[in-house]
């Protein structure tokens, strides 16, 4: 069960990651098929353009529906 106080807030990947259980891999992959979250591009930096997605609380709620937490090892990115 996800609870969470604030359902305005918006969480990074990482975040999502630890909530759910759910590897940043596979939340990407979903998040990906299924158009959850929203792509955030922060200013050019040293020539590249980093994206970053973010999650909103009903984003992680279908997450969590979809997907069961990953049994093997979660590497943060």
């Amino acid at each position: 069960m996800l609870s969470i106080k604030e359902n305005k807030r918006i969480f990074t990947k990482a975040e999502a990651a630890d909530l759910t259980g759910i590897c940043p891999q596979h939340l990407e992959s979903l998040a990906r098929r299924r158009n959850l979250g929203f792509i955030a591009r922060n200013a050019e930096t040293a020539g590249s353009q980093a994206d970053q997605r973010l999650f909103t609380f009903w984003d992680l709620a279908a997450v969590v529906t979809l997907l069961s937490p990953c049994g093997h090892e979660s590497l943060a990115s």
